[in-house]
């Protein structure tokens, strides 16, 4: 099964794929906030390109567990992905995500604008990971 993971932002979005057959993950790309009917528009498109068959949305939690309010904006974006698709939408609860991918950028030499323009995407591959690592019988569906 082919995944999106979605590492939702208020100004970008980071967004990865996993390979055909659900066990790898890959950063692909970043869609700019412009607008919530843009924003699907675009995020839909790449996921028929794709050929993709569910969606992995990052939860962001705080440390604790507990959550905030880019919880709540996660959550309010699934529901509305949801209703414009018939695919499986699944939450990922995740916690440092960005923070490990910029640790995994700078190991690999990347810096300043050349960092930023791949942290968000390198977030949702992290995000990714993580969901293709939870047994199946233990995802979560939004």
């Amino acid at each position: 099964m082919k995944f999106l993971a979605i590492d939702y932002g208020l100004k970008r979005t980071g967004i990865a794929l996993s390979d055909p057959g659900g066990c790898f993950a890959f950063p692909r790309s970043l869609i700019l906030m412009r607008g919530k009917d843009a924003f699907f528009a675009e995020l839909l498109a790449l996921a028929e390109a794709e050929a993709v068959q569910a969606f992995v949305v990052g939860l962001p939690l705080r440390e604790n567990g507990e959550e905030s309010e880019s919880t709540r904006r996660a959550r309010n974006m699934a529901a509305r992905l949801k209703r414009r698709t018939a695919l499986p939408v699944y939450f990922m609860p995740e916690n440092l995500s960005s923070h490990e991918a910029e640790t995994r950028l700078r190991e690999a030499g990347k810096s300043g604008k050349k960092m930023l323009e791949r942290l968000d995407q390198a977030a949702a591959a992290t995000i990714l990971e993580s969901f293709l690592a939870v047994p199946e019988e233990r995802r979560i569906l939004a």
